[in-house]
């Protein structure tokens, strides 16, 4: 072997070498000799979801960063974004976790925040919210299937039958069997009763096909209308009879609510009853005439008297009859 075989040996392995350390360090490195300028912030999460190193920071979908490095922090995962110096984000921006596609790589994207908002420094930590994933969207959907598919078994046993209980269906042609002769009978009596009302047999008949009895029930029910109407007027009338007595207004007003009137009431009552202890005790001459028995004798004579006098007033002239009825009286 001479010696330009030789060096070309050495120079194929020496240039292997730097290739295979070239990878190593694209690997460990992001694929960059020198670490990006910019400033970091750090962003938590339960999970990373399978982000590592080299995995793009977006805003509104715009590349402005790349994940430096993931780590655990405790109770939780944290990723370190590297940020393009001439981006700023808003303390009140929100980082998430999303997934490129179905088979893309996921990426870390970042909303706007609110305009004026103070931004944040190098090494400050961003709010976060969790995202479902693929694997969190496929379990959800392998649960709801399963629900759907024990729904659609009850569904079915219930229709069907399990073998020991019957089912709808079973059930419904058992009703039908044993209640044949009374559904046809049933039937029978609809027909025969729709064939009387399209006769106009029967006052439900003669409603619908008489055009006198359907005229004389809507003068009827014009007639309660008005009845109805005139009940509410009378309620009307009666309130406010009633509002007037209230507010001491007109007679019954004045005897509920004036003092004065209720206080002569009371007065006039006392001296009625007053005047009739008075007669029941034969005081007075009411209460004499009513119970002294000499007065009514006397009163008796006299009527006789002046009886006998006025049967002899036919023969005698009027100054003559009025001597003779004086005479018999005094």
């Amino acid at each position: 072997m001479n010696n330009s075989q030789q060096n070309a040996r050495v120079g194929l392995f020496f240039l292997l070498g730097l290739a295979l350390i070239w990878v190593t360090f694209q690997t460990l490195n992001g694929g960059k000799i020198f670490k990006d300028p910019g400033y970091t912030i750090i962003a938590g999460f339960e999970s990373v979801k399978e982000l590592k190193q080299g995995d793009e920071v977006r805003m509104a979908g715009v590349k402005i960063g790349s994940i430096e490095l993931t780590r655990l922090a405790g109770r939780r995962a944290e990723a370190v974004l590297r940020i393009d110096p001439k981006i700023e984000i808003r303390n009140d921006a929100t980082a998430s976790i999303v997934m490129a596609g179905l088979i893309g790589t996921n990426y870390i994207g970042i909303d706007l925040g609110t305009a004026g908002a103070p931004p944040l420094r190098d090494g400050a930590e961003i709010h976060t919210e969790v995202t479902p994933d693929l694997n969190t969207i496929m379990t959800e959907v392998g649960a709801l299937g399963k629900k759907l598919e024990s729904a659609l078994g009850s569904i079915s046993t219930t229709i069907n039958g399990d073998g020991k209980t019957p089912g709808l269906f079973q059930k419904i042609d058992k009703l039908v069997s044993d209640n044949g002769e009374n559904v046809n009978a049933t039937v029978s009596n609809l027909r025969q009763v729709t064939d009387k009302l399209n006769k106009g047999e029967g006052t439900l008949g003669k409603l619908i096909n008489d055009s006198t009895m359907h005229d004389e029930l809507l003068a009827s029910v014009g007639e309660i209308k008005t009845a109805a109407t005139d009940a509410k007027n009378f309620m009307a009338n009666a309130q406010s009879i009633i509002d007037q007595v209230k507010a001491g207004k007109g007679t019954i007003g004045a005897l509920v609510f004036d003092q004065k009137a209720g206080d002569d009431i009371k007065l006039s009552i006392a001296n009625l009853r007053a005047a009739t202890d008075k007669i029941a005790r034969g005081e007075g001459t009411l209460g004499k005439l009513i119970y002294d028995d000499a007065i009514a004798k006397d009163a008796q004579a006299v009527l006789k008297k002046a009886n006998s006098a006025l049967d002899g007033l036919d023969d005698s002239g009027p100054i003559t009859a009025v001597g003779l009825v004086a005479k018999s009286l005094f």
